[in-house]
């Protein structure tokens, strides 16, 4: 008998987003158990003691179950589609969250490298209407399809744009199709729900930036 695949993690993790996405494009049966972010459980911390490896997972759900294949069978498209998936996420993905709780100088240093990043995915994906061309379902769709959801969320926390449709015209349309289908919608978190829970994350930032500060001015006195 075969065991029931679990999958760990958190209601409003990017990184969930996409493993969850990938096994119900499979049609894979699994459990999903909600753990604390600030309290992993020991089972967690087991099975994925590296943070941030959920692309790893992607392709580990793509040879494990082969049907509907996330990636290319070409050798070279495979590789540009992983290249792409982990540029987002160490490029756009720090970047675009950063100007939401950072201020002055470095808000707008920040700001400005998430438009430059946005740039370069706004080549690759001209003139498709998916990275996978017409499959809406390959591996990049669901490794940084996380873009088209959050990043409003954090426009909208933080008062900026960094998705001006003129001006990224490819991805404005990609996350429209993304955000319509069916699929994805079931899946995502509820907005308003997601929008206090980091809005309180930021507040909570800014409360550890100014007991640090008068810690420093305490010991500098």
């Amino acid at each position: 008998m075969a065991t029931k695949v679990k999958v760990l993690g958190v209601w409003c993790s990017p990184f969930v987003f996409r493993v969850v996405w990938a096994l119900k494009l499979k049609g894979v049966e699994f459990e999903y158990i909600e753990e604390d972010i600030f309290n992993k459980s020991t089972r967690l911390l087991e099975l994925n003691p590296v943070h941030k490896k959920s692309l790893v997972i992607l392709e580990y759900i793509d040879e494990t179950w082969p049907q509907d294949p996330l990636l290319p069978q070409d050798p070279y498209e495979r590789a540009m589609a992983r290249f792409w998936a982990k540029f987002a996420d160490e490029k756009l993905m720090q970047t675009a969250w950063k100007s939401t709780w950072t201020k002055g100088e470095e808000k707008e240093d920040a700001l400005k490298a998430t438009k430059e990043v946005l740039e370069k995915i706004e080549g690759e994906l001209k003139g498709k209407s998916y990275f996978g061309g017409e499959n809406k379902y390959a591996y990049l769709e669901v490794a940084i399809g996380w873009i088209n959801y959050l990043i409003p969320i954090w426009e909208e926390i933080a008062s900026i744009q960094f998705l001006d449709p003129k001006r990224f015209p490819a991805i404005t349309a990609w996350k429209s199709k993304f955000l319509d289908n069916p699929l994805i919608k079931e899946t995502l978190p509820p907005r308003e729900k997601l929008l206090f829970y980091l809005h309180e994350r930021i507040k909570q930032r800014e409360i550890d930036a100014t007991i640090r500060e008068l810690a420093e001015t305490k010991l500098e006195n």
